[in-house]
């Protein structure tokens, strides 16, 4: 099967594998795994910031984040589809108690002054104040849309001046430096807290990480402990992503031109269905609106011809590229789904 449902779904290479298999490992929960301890340093320095949190999940390193920032009762702004409200089952309502409010961005691109436009901080004994922002880059759902560095710039400088934090959910921010070459350092400078992930496009088997303050380390080290996800010899995953953040990083430039070879064929096919303009990195969103065929269908006609998709909901598809495929997977892929988008947009 031609796997496009997410980049997730890459398995760690031989090489790899064996890089896992001689890491050096202590306990964790002691800080006595060096590797995992120089994965840490390591990635806080690619961001400017003094530490770093290894976590299983990003999901994880998000809530670590925000739970940081935000004390319960309070508010927390993000955009209407982003993932840390959409994809994370409610955790910070749940562990944390935050309350939370979006405004919905196009694509999930970010303008600086739509978010300040519900920002309310310092609102007193009887309203809830805004105590965080958090921007997602890549945005997932926006269709693997690059946040512009210069709205990011412009939101720090606004939320600085009335005592609002930042936390990036930075995912896939590898593909947004891949795609921009905007350096770690610039993106890590405007936000507070920032999550990384290590298992999607980058290709490590688990792993994500909370990078911030020591003093905000340290709290979350707390937390991550009280959460169930303290680990011991978590160093045989960390060598795991030091080995993607070595030799991965730049094949992020295959999966964008792949990503844009199966955007173009659909829209060819569907004009649409998919707006050319906004494939930014590996992610690409049809939009079925007018279409014979619900996104389920479709995904299941894909199925059968060997493609595996998400189908989002009734019409909206999602196709993910990844390390794990080659050229003649999406050869094949332009093949079957335009052909598919032609007929139910016909029909």
């Amino acid at each position: 099967m031609i796997d496009l449902r997410s980049d997730t779904v890459t398995r760690p290479s031989e090489e790899m594998r064996a890089a896992i298999a001689s890491a050096q490992v202590g306990d964790d929960v002691y800080a006595d795994d060096p590797t995992v301890n120089a994965l840490e340093e390591r990635v806080a320095d690619m961001f400017g910031k003094e530490a770093g949190v290894f976590t299983p999940t990003g999901s994880l390193s998000n809530q670590l984040g925000i739970r940081t920032l935000v004390r319960p009762g309070e508010e927390l702004l993000t955009e209407t589809f982003s993932h840390i409200v959409r994809a994370e089952l409610g955790a910070g309502a749940a562990f944390s108690g935050i309350t939370t409010r979006t405004w919905e961005g196009d694509h999930g691109l970010l303008v600086a002054q739509e978010a300040m436009a519900i920002a309310r901080p310092d609102s007193g004994p009887y309203l809830v104040s805004t105590k965080a922002i958090a921007v997602e880059n890549t945005h997932n759902f926006g269709g693997g849309t690059v946040q512009p560095i210069d709205e990011i710039r412009a939101l720090r400088k606004l939320t600085s001046s009335v005592g609002i934090a930042m936390h990036l959910d930075g995912a896939r921010i590898w593909n947004a430096h891949i795609a921009t070459g905007i350096s770690f350092k610039d993106y890590g400078d405007n936000f507070d807290t920032v999550s990384v992930c290590f298992s999607k496009g980058l290709g490590a088997p688990i792993g994500s990480m909370l990078l911030s303050t020591k003093e905000r380390a340290s709290e979350a080290r707390v937390w991550r402990k009280r959460y169930g996800a303290g680990m011991r010899q978590v160093g045989l995953l960390a060598a795991g992503a030091n080995f993607a953040l070595d030799n991965n990083l730049p094949a992020l430039a295959q999966d964008h031109r792949r990503a844009r070879e199966i955007a173009i064929a659909c829209s060819l096919a569907a004009p649409t269905s998919v707006d050319l303009d906004y494939v930014h990195t590996n992610i690409v969103v049809l939009n079925l609106v007018g279409s014979s065929e619900s996104a389920q269908q479709i995904a299941a006609s894909l199925k059968d011809a060997g493609i595996l998709s998400s189908a989002l909901g009734p019409t909206t598809l999602r196709l993910v590229t990844h390390r794990d495929l080659a050229d003649a997977d999406i050869s094949k892929t332009n093949s079957v789904l335009p052909d598919l988008l032609e007929r139910a947009f016909k029909s």
